[in-house]
């Protein structure tokens, strides 16, 4: 599983990290970017994000029915979980929540079928503030189904873990946006010379 692990960051350092001046979501300047869908959207990183996520959700001792979150960060992380949950067992099914309900047709803010009563795991596949995974958590809290947690792909160690466990939610962060960025930084700077 380690040479798995360490792939997934080798991929995530490269696809995903941008260095430079960024301005972020929440309006703070910063010099990276991390942008982990060109990661979680491809094809070996769907892969590996399926069973890298998978083992830290088991290894968190949480045994969700469902995992998903906030759209679009969390969707990628999602569907590789379910996808490798299917081939491992139990079989974990994956949800959607959108910023805001449809405003036709059923006019849900859930997507996928989440059920009232669900045991579910809320994703993010980079974690500032923690503000999408509190939304999620209110949206899915509101629908009936139970948080037994929230999983970030990366933790960018501003906040967002104390705001989420401040909430009463355990929080786990598969890498630290400090370790990649170093990574990053490492090739960047071969490649220079």
């Amino acid at each position: 599983m380690s040479e798995i692990r360490n792939r997934l960051a080798t991929l995530l350092a490269e696809r995903s990290v941008k260095l430079g001046d960024f301005t972020l979501a929440s309006g703070a300047r910063s010099s990276y970017y991390i942008d982990a869908r060109l990661t979680t959207m491809s094809a070996e990183g769907q892969h590996l994000v399926g069973w890298v996520a998978l083992a830290a959700i088991r290894d968190a001792g949480w045994d969700p029915q469902w995992v998903g979150g906030l759209t679009l960060g969390a969707d990628p992380v999602a569907y590789a979980i379910a996808h490798r949950s299917f081939h491992d067992g139990p079989p974990i099914d994956a949800f959607t929540v959108r910023k805001t309900p449809k405003d036709h047709g059923t006019g849900r803010q859930i997507e996928g079928g989440l059920p009232v009563g669900a045991r579910v795991v809320l994703l993010e596949d980079s974690v500032t503030s923690g503000g999408s995974a509190l939304k999620a958590a209110e949206v899915v809290v509101s629908h009936g189904a139970q948080v037994l947690g929230v999983l970030a792909l990366v933790d960018r160690e501003e906040g967002g873990r104390a705001a989420i466990e401040g909430a009463g939610y355990p929080f786990v962060a598969v890498y630290r946006a400090a370790d990649l960025v170093r990574s990053e930084r490492a090739v960047s700077g071969a490649a220079d010379a």
